[in-house]
């Protein structure tokens, strides 16, 4: 109970130092572009205290207690040996005067802070070239863009607000999250600045923002069943944060590698950033930045888990690039997904990329479940070869720039259990928070729970052959096969009568009001 204070506690604190933050920047840059700011600053943060507690430890195992790797001098700490076994453990090296907390102690009177921030983040990645590391670590600061002229029109003025900045992350109390992990500090900042910003922004260069409950739910389907996962999948995985909710859940957290592809440059850059503040050694993760549709980078890979929030309705070249019906994921069921609408073509691909024992769940825009033209011709191929194991209806207003009720598809290959596809009607399963709906523990239970014991339960799943949904004409909308409640309110009849009695009341009072109105013109 009291770790669960404990948290709740630095998240609160961790709020607050991001409204803060955001108070000092309004109006110089756009809310959007501001967060990269605050992530790479608590980054930097991490990747500091993570390195520096890193080499204090294995002194003090060696014997020096008193060691402290952020007060040596850096000639005492550039020996080459030092370096190299560093950055083969964590992927990286700093200098102690390099360190974040070094920096930001002097970041208010540093007239050079843009300079100095330059040096410290190009040595960072520098360490790591030639290594394995090299491409974990390639870019990760690039969205810090020191001299942007929107933080000010001269160069004293930048430096002040982005010394404002690392003093903020400084200041912040997060006791021994980083070494513990609490809190997600990076992902629950993450969060927050999305909510922050999605009421005005909507997107943000096409990225969607899954909520956390429902990557839950992904992540715990995905796992269902599955005893020996060691990879997990994700084509658009824009921060990683569905990755990384796999991550938390699965056991043997350390046997584990995680895939990933991302068209957004930022966003690549994110995710990676988020890998390493989740602990996830470089060796055990390979994000790219690539159009996952034309040039995907882990091509003819299985894995056994899939989990997926792809853009909706992303436009395509389709059929007017000959060379995609050719292609080794698309060709199975003999046309593309439509220009209009690629969700279709992501879904062939991580069909193509999952293991024959593996699951795959993927986040949908209803639109895929009962369109006619090419759509209607893939899902054929994914009934007719039972690759659906289940169609999950999610409840409306759950994510941001998205208020229309999107869906989830459960693949499957050799693991399905039957001919049948269960439908799920979660669409009622929410609490209402503000202006969006929430999905709380006991419905993320629930759905998970029907996903795992496969039976009807009326008003809520239903069983359905592969052979009647082709009957169906291939539609696999929920609302095809689950029936709907219908709640019978019943009246109260003396109330009604007692309201209306109330109701005719006023209107003799207001009808008088009027006669005298008359009366006097």
């Amino acid at each position: 109970m009291a770790g669960n204070m404990n948290a709740q506690l630095q998240r609160e604190e961790l709020h607050k130092t991001i409204w803060k933050i955001a108070d000092d920047l309004r109006g110089a840059i756009d809310g959007w572009e501001f967060k990269s700011y605050i992530l790479c600053t608590i980054f930097y943060r991490y990747i500091s205290e993570n390195l520096c507690n890193y080499i204090n430890q294995l002194q003090r195992e060696s014997g020096d207690t008193t060691f402290d790797y952020a007060t040596i001098s850096d000639a005492d700490a550039a020996d080459d040996a030092i370096k190299a076994q560093m950055v083969q453990a964590k992927g990286y090296y700093i200098l102690p005067s390099q360190l974040f907390i070094n920096v930001a102690n002097k970041a208010a009177k540093d007239e050079n802070l843009n300079e100095t921030l330059s040096k410290v983040f190009t040595y960072i990645e520098t360490s790591a070239q030639g290594t394995p590391s090299e491409f974990a670590i390639r870019g990760l600061f690039s969205d810090f863009a020191v001299n942007n002229s929107q933080l000010g029109n001269s160069v004293s003025k930048r430096n002040e607000l982005i010394a404002k900045v690392l003093v903020a992350i400084r200041d912040l109390d997060l006791g021994s999250a980083f070494e513990n992990h609490s809190i997600d500090a990076f992902g629950d900042a993450y969060e927050f600045l999305m909510k922050m910003y999605a009421s005005s922004a909507g997107k943000s260069g096409g990225e969607f923002f899954t909520p956390q409950e429902v990557s839950e739910i992904l992540a715990r389907i995905v796992m269902l069943g599955q005893k020996n996962i060691k990879t997990f999948y994700d084509p658009a995985c824009g921060s990683g944060s569905l990755l990384l909710k796999a991550a938390k859940l699965a056991p043997n957290r350390e046997d584990l590698h995680f895939y990933g592809q991302e068209i957004n440059p930022t966003t690549y850059n994110l995710c990676r950033i988020n890998m390493f503040l989740h602990n996830i050694n470089f060796a055990n993760f390979d994000i790219q930045l690539e159009d996952t549709l034309h040039k995907p980078q882990h091509l003819g890979m299985q894995f056994d888990a899939i989990v997926s929030n792809p853009p909706y309705s992303l436009p395509w070249d389709g059929k007017d690039n000959t060379i995609l019906i050719n292609d080794e994921r698309y060709a199975p069921a003999g046309v593309l997904a439509p220009k209009s609408n690629s969700d279709l073509a992501f879904t062939m691909h991580m069909l193509y990329h999952l293991a024959e024992t593996g699951t795959a769940a993927i986040v949908e825009f209803p639109g895929v479940l009962y369109r006619s033209g090419a759509e209607k011709q893939i899902r054929k191929y994914l009934v007719d070869n039972n690759y659906v194991d289940a169609i999950i209806q999610l409840p409306a207003n759950l994510f941001f720039g998205v208020s229309i009720a999107t869906c989830i598809i459960v693949l499957k290959k050799s693991a399905k259990k039957d001919n049948n596809i269960l439908f799920l009607d979660a669409s009622n399963l929410f609490k209402k928070e503000g202006n969006k709906n929430r999905m709380m523990p006991e419905h993320q239970d629930a759905v998970v729970n029907a996903i795992a014991d496969r039976k009807e339960e009326q008003y809520f799943t239903k069983l359905v052959s592969c052979d009647d949904v082709a009957k169906n004409d291939y539609n696999l909308s929920v609302s095809s096969y689950v029936e709907k409640e219908i709640i019978k309110e019943e009246i109260d009849i003396v109330k009604v009568n007692a309201e209306i009695n109330e109701l005719m009341a006023k209107a003799v009072k207001l009808n008088d009001e009027i006669n005298k109105i008359i009366a006097e013109l």
